[in-house]
């Protein structure tokens, strides 16, 4: 480990530590049990841990699960176990905190996986791409819109990172034909990175934020249980990603223009024909159809999405080598944050904080915009699903306590969800999302270009986002 790092991991040590021990009075919750401080300490160690990234960010999570295993949980380390003292307080069930990586968005995430990896397998993805960007032409702003489409459609069902990688193989050789002296190249490299981040934001499976918030809305433990369908939650955000896609097109060709104003996509392949293809095709067509009539069927979207892993394994289409490019990592850091909820609910944190903190007091509107601008600034410096993560627990407590006070502008529902819209729209920096990172790597645009259109973007997708919200629960759509 570098010196840097050492010195980071000494900060949050020495930070977690004192949160440990310090009298409840001095962090404004005083009668604070002796287990909802360590909670409180472990949150504040996940949360350094996470921004100042000292080890990779998945493995904070896995060690956020073992240190509340340990620490709060009924089965904890014997000689932390004070249960006689004075204020010990409720511990966690060790059970509920090991079920956070089986929790059912996880299963959601893991056949969106699937799903994935088996359109890869078998060439479904590029020729899909290549069906769908030929109605386009070859006029360069309408190609963009284009490109912009594709990859917005294909990030609302794959990974963002592949779906912006993908695409980004298909633009590059079209860079390199480009002018060096005019904007139209800048304007194609961020089309792709801009698409794919409002794109995931479409369905629930679409990126970890959306899942993560989704998880809170329809939990019974904490104190919500608002049940939304996939079919219901995509009938809400697609015309707010097909509005916000439309906005940024436009702004992107205006910022940018073109001085070629035709260019040719050549992309070679055909629809494979064989067996395995063909169940692919037919597991990828019905497993959508089945999200999307979620209600009508009766199966949850959590359920459905076990339907894809289990035959693409009975068929050999993804075997042990295929399920190591599952991306595990994501699993894990989603978990460490259901962990923290689960953490804060099992020791009565969560309540404590809703009688110590005023929350009727608070203006909604204050409480709304600023929830979704600390997770906008948060996750342009580190990863969307770990700021959402560490906000999304909080604000569900903060939800309940505000009661009926945030009903006539949304209630639960639209702040949840408006922190996942948030964190999808921090795109400022080449660090904020990989999409990013793979887009300025191609050296056709500057960071100054994507700060420029990522804040005009966030800005107008977070007003747009919430507005949308606020509307859709008016009409009973959420």
């Amino acid at each position: 480990m570098e010196k840097k790092q050492v010195m980071k991991l000494c900060i949050v040590l020495i930070l977690s530590a004192i949160a440990w021990v310090i009298p409840p009075e001095y962090i404004g919750l005083p009668g604070l049990s002796v287990i909802e401080q360590r909670v409180v300490s472990i949150f504040i160690f996940a949360a350094l841990m996470w921004i100042l990234e000292v080890i990779p960010i998945w493995t904070t999570s896995v060690l956020v699960i073992v240190l509340m295993l340990l620490t709060v949980s009924n089965n904890q380390l014997s000689f932390l176990d004070y249960r006689d003292a004075d204020n010990f307080g409720t511990m966690v069930n060790y059970k509920s905190i090991m079920a956070t990586f089986a929790d059912p968005i996880i299963m959601l995430f893991m056949g969106g996986f699937a799903l994935a990896i088996a359109a890869t397998r078998c060439g479904l993805d590029i020729n899909l791409a290549r069906v769908l960007l030929k109605p386009f032409g070859n006029k360069s702003e309408i190609v963009v819109l284009g490109f912009m489409i594709v990859t917005a459609i294909f990030s609302m069902f794959m990974s963002n990172t592949a779906t912006a990688a993908m695409m980004l193989a298909i633009v590059s050789p079209v860079l390199r034909m480009l002018p060096r002296d005019g904007k139209g190249r800048i304007s194609l490299a961020l089309s792709i990175p801009v698409a794919a981040n409002i794109g995931g934001i479409g369905t629930p499976i679409g990126t970890p934020p959306n899942a993560i918030a989704l998880r809170y809305i329809q939990s019974p433990e904490s104190g919500l249980d608002i049940q939304i369908g996939f079919g219901q939650w995509m009938l809400v955000m697609v015309p707010f990603v097909v509005i916000l896609l439309l906005f940024a097109w436009v702004l992107l060709i205006k910022l940018f223009p073109f001085k070629q104003k035709t260019f040719e996509i050549n992309i070679k392949g055909e629809f494979k024909r064989d067996t395995r293809s063909i169940i692919v095709y037919v597991t990828f067509a019905v497993t959508v159809l089945l999200w999307l009539l979620d209600t009508k069927t009766g199966l949850n979207s959590n359920i459905v999405a076990m339907i894809p892993l289990a035959v693409f394994c009975i068929t050999g289409i993804i075997g042990k080598e295929e399920l190591k490019q599952i991306n595990w990592d994501v699993l894990w850091l989603v978990a460490g944050g259901f962990a923290l909820g689960v953490g804060l609910q099992g020791s009565g944190l969560a309540k404590t904080i809703i009688g110590a903190i005023p929350f009727g007091s608070w203006s909604p509107l204050v409480v709304f915009a600023g929830s979704g601008l600390i997770c906008y600034v948060m996750s342009n410096f580190m990863s969307h699903t770990a700021s959402s993560a560490l906000l999304v627990p909080i604000l569900a407590t903060v939800a309940v306590g505000m009661g009926d006070s945030i009903a006539p502008y949304g209630g639960i529902t639209t702040m949840l969800a408006g922190v996942a819209v948030s964190s999808s729209l921090a795109m400022v920096l080449p660090i904020s999302t990989p999409p990013n990172a793979l887009a300025h790597a191609t050296g056709a645009t500057k960071q100054k270009d994507m700060a420029v259109v990522g804040i005009i973007v966030g800005l107008v997708g977070i007003v747009l986002g919430y507005l949308i919200l606020m509307g859709a629960s008016k009409i009973g759509l959420l």
